[in-house]
């Protein structure tokens, strides 16, 4: 046999061990780590030498659709974050080379001017786990760059960063924030720990302060998008891009908003925003489908016909293991921690890619109104549900059972 049979014999060995789920539905967190290993492998051997990032697996497709490394392209981090996730669980040193190759592929964009807010998922998930891993200063500096680049964003005005600059004259929102731009507050609050100056912490609070106050409803679900006037900065209205309606939840928007306020609580330790994540996860959790994951949209007519998104669910796992190590109220910690655990167990056991595809997560949902990444496997998903396992592995236990 020649390197390539040998290495498919090899992968559906492992595959057929991996993908076992135990008879009693606990959720083994060694093995669906080992599954992740084995799907990166196949991934790399599918990728070869080419400079470009897995996106996506449509429905009828088997291997990865891949984007070039643009500022355009929002998700070209959480491959190399995978990658360093896979090191760090692995100790691979071949993964790891892969994981530094794949992160200096995006040195170019830690040198550009703002196009818009995903710098901070660009770069944090790449050289945020790349400095947590090897300290080098290079990767520090990469940081630091694109802190600065993201605060170009700030409107001081509003207290809010600008998610879409072309957004402006396009559909006429003078200064847009999006939900998902929570995430990218990180960066800011490495920044200013790390040697890049107090305002970027002053930023990263003004944003999620002025976001807790405009951009959710009576009911803690949040507006997808928050509209604000430039001359004087109130809020104007909350509308959606990628949700069922102005007025629906958005699966991943509330998962954003779930993951965001616990990190935020986690950099300040301002219990405001501790009892506010509360309330916005308790909105998520009481509405979830009996398998944990949720469809695209809350309120989507369709339901139960209507697509889940495996993306969202792997997000709110977990941040809800972040928030039950961060939480002051034992019962609700606890609670966080179950929910978490019954979310990844869902994932691994009706979830995955297995055989069939390279990916770790099957059914995810992109953008639902522009018909765009609709039940196909994504690269943040199996991020998120990858760092998940990871946090669950610090918890310090093997296997878990789910409610």
């Amino acid at each position: 046999m020649n390197l390539k049979q040998t290495l498919f014999v090899v992968v559906t060995i492992l595959l057929s061990v991996a993908c076992t789920v135990k008879k009693t539905g606990e959720l083994d967190m060694d093995q669906a780590l080992k599954y992740c290993h084995v799907q990166v492998v196949r991934t790399l051997s599918e990728i070869g030498t080419a400079d470009s990032i897995p996106r996506n697996i449509l429905k009828d497709q088997t291997r990865w659709n891949l984007v070039p490394v643009s500022v355009t392209e929002w998700t070209v981090g959480f491959w190399p974050g995978i990658l360093w996730y896979d090191y760090e669980n692995t100790k691979d040193e071949k993964i790891k080379k892969q994981a530094v190759r794949f992160t200096e592929l995006l040195d170019t964009i830690t040198r550009q001017p703002a196009y818009d807010h995903d710098i901070g998922f660009q770069i944090f998930t790449s050289y945020g786990n790349a400095y947590r891993l090897t300290g080098k200063e290079q990767y520090k500096d990469a940081l630091l760059r694109s802190a600065n680049t993201l605060a170009t964003l700030f409107n001081a005005k509003v207290g809010t960063i600008l998610s879409w600059p072309r957004e402006v004259k396009a559909r006429h929102w003078p200064h847009n924030t999006i939900m998902d731009n929570m995430l990218n507050l990180e960066l800011l609050f490495w920044a200013a720990k790390n040697g890049g100056g107090s305002y970027l912490y002053d930023i990263a609070v003004s944003h999620a302060t002025t976001t807790m106050k405009n951009q959710f409803r009576p009911d803690y679900s949040c507006y997808h998008v928050a509209i604000y006037d430039t001359i004087d900065g109130h809020f104007i209205k909350g509308v959606t891009h990628q949700g069922y309606s102005d007025n629906s939840m958005w699966a991943r928007g509330q998962a954003w908003a779930i993951y965001g306020f616990t990190m935020v609580y986690r950099e300040t330790k301002d219990p405001v925003f501790l009892r506010f994540v509360e309330k916005v996860t308790d909105v998520y959790l009481r509405r979830l489908p009996a398998d944990h994951v949720p469809y695209w949209d809350f309120d989507t007519p369709d339901i139960p016909n209507a697509p889940k998104d495996a993306s969202a669910a792997a997000i709110v796992a977990s941040a809800l293991l972040d928030l039950s190590q961060l939480e002051d109220k034992a019962v609700l910690a606890k609670k966080y921690e179950q929910a978490a655990i019954d979310m990844l167990t869902s994932l691994t056991n009706n979830y995955q890619g297995g055989k069939e595809k390279p990916s770790f997560l099957l059914h995810s949902t992109g953008h639902f109104p522009n018909h765009s990444e609709i039940d196909v496997a994504i690269n943040y998903a199996d991020y998120y549900y990858l760092e998940a396992l990871t946090r669950l592995k610090r918890l310090g236990s093997h296997n878990f059972v789910p409610n």
